[in-house]
């Protein structure tokens, strides 16, 4: 699968997929989700044999925008993309992988803010670019067949390049969110009483709880279209996965919003069930709903 969208637990049982409860119980890898911008892919081409840089328009299935030179990106990108860009195509290592992570910065300070969250460094950083590098790619001959995996390559910083991968884990050495297994067996039982609905149906439903979301405003089930079942079954997967976010850690660079210490944007686990990301919605998503950043991009901007 593409790295285009990773769903938010509670947002995957609308149409009545209850994967969700076998993936909180089940060992996997837990990674930290940096807020970066803009998310840069970079590898070699299997179609060309050469060292390329990209945003994620290298997987268009149309309009592909795959950059194997400065006169490329040049040709591509326009602005502070393609200077991000020009700078990744010189300072990034080549590997025969293909690579994605999210660009958080220049060299030159020990603060930064990307995205929505500002990251504080212990010094100044001195490489030339800071990537966080999350997901990696195989594809055999062409980039639009390329399929998805967590990244669990260890990143040494070069001389060019900072490289941000903290480690996350769960508290106590858990590999798994097993303490919630027992309340993960009542929502299955709770789920017989729910009448779950097609996937237009929730499509449309997840953008009205993102507009509550967005709004601060209460997540009233009276005001939805569906039974009244649905939106608070949909209330208890998401404190499931709160209860998860809690005791989930990592050891990476001090995270703000604003004036506000948090603990990350969030966390994501992937297993034999798949991948969800962890995330504080009343906190992360409020807050990227309402930045400046998201009003004036396109509602493909994560959540």
């Amino acid at each position: 699968m593409k790295n285009t969208h990773i769903e938010h637990p509670e947002d995957s049982i609308l149409t009545g997929d209850l994967t969700v409860l076998d993936w909180f119980v089940t060992p996997g890898t837990l990674s930290l989700k940096v807020d970066g911008s803009p998310a840069i892919v970079w590898g070699t081409n299997p179609a060309t044999g050469r060292f390329f840089v990209g945003t994620k328009s290298v997987f268009n299935k149309i309009k592909i925008k795959i950059n194997h030179s400065h006169e490329e990106i040049d040709v591509n990108h326009q602005g502070e993309v393609a200077n991000i860009l020009h700078s990744c195509l010189d300072y990034l290592p080549r590997t025969e992988t293909i690579y994605q992570g999210d660009f958080i910065g220049f060299s030159g300070s020990k603060e930064y803010t990307p995205n929505t969250i500002t990251y504080q460094f212990p010094e100044i950083v001195t490489q030339n670019i800071i990537i966080a590098p999350h997901t990696c790619y195989f594809a055999e001959s062409d980039l639009r067949d390329a399929v998805a995996m967590p990244d669990r390559a260890i990143w040494n910083d070069t001389d060019t390049v900072k490289f941000v991968k903290p480690e996350a884990y769960i508290l106590y050495h858990q590999e798994s969110f097993d303490d919630v297994k027992e309340i993960c067996d009542y929502a299955r039982q709770m789920s017989t009483l729910v009448n779950f609905v097609s996937d237009k149906e929730a499509e449309q439903i997840k953008k009205q709880l993102n507009a509550c979301i967005r709004e601060d405003r209460e997540i009233n089930s009276d005001e939805f279209e569906c039974d009244a079942n649905l939106i608070e079954f949909w209330r208890l997967i998401k404190s499931i996965k709160e209860d998860c976010l809690h005791i989930c850690r990592n050891n990476g660079p001090d995270a703000y919003i604003g004036y506000d210490r948090i603990d990350a944007e969030g966390y994501v686990m992937t297993n034999e069930f798949g991948m969800y990301k962890l995330v504080n919605r009343e906190v992360f998503s409020h807050a990227n709903f309402n930045s400046g950043r998201f009003q004036c991009a396109s509602h493909s901007v994560k959540s």
